[in-house]
């Protein structure tokens, strides 16, 4: 049984973004729109079975918080190393995370959140998600990149998820 709020959704927003991509509400149109609606309606609940099932709605909201000022820091971060000395861009590079978190949605919502903010990037998980590797463009201190991942976010999204 799919969620009171969650289900019409992404019919209607299909059926929506059909009408606007085609710019047109002709009746061909909107036939097919609602064909298509009606289609994802059907399918979505077989091929996403698994669903997300979050708590701390409080904790969501201060992530949330924590990741958009993250984001304003890292853009200021990374136009001073673009447009700072030759210096500062001689420090990017690969590294490794290791994960207590094993809830696919938290997985999911964290690799969203390090790819978001710049000057890092998602860049491969291990098949038994225990260990995460991580394109960072300034890469000075390791330990300190390891600590703000797994406090300032995985925690916070085990709470939530998990």
């Amino acid at each position: 049984m799919m969620p009171r709020l969650s289900w019409p959704v992404l019919p209607i927003a299909a059926f929506l973004l059909w009408l606007l991509l085609n710019d047109s509400i002709e009746s061909g149109q909107i036939a097919i729109g609602l064909a298509l609606a009606a289609f994802l309606a059907l399918i979505m609940p077989r091929v996403r079975p698994l669903r997300a099932r979050p708590k701390k709605f409080g904790k969501a909201v201060v992530l949330a918080w924590h990741v958009f000022c993250d984001i304003v820091r890292s853009n200021i971060a990374v136009a001073g190393i673009i447009l700072g000395s030759p210096e500062r861009r001689k420090y990017p590079g690969f590294m490794h995370i290791p994960l207590d978190m094993r809830d696919p949605h938290g997985l999911a919502v964290l690799s969203m959140i390090i790819t978001a903010t710049p000057g890092t990037v998602w860049a491969e998980i291990s098949s038994d998600h225990s260990m995460l590797t991580l394109h960072v463009l300034e890469l000075k201190d390791e330990a300190a990149w390891v600590r703000t991942i797994k406090q300032r976010y995985e925690s916070p999204l085990m709470e939530i998820f998990e």
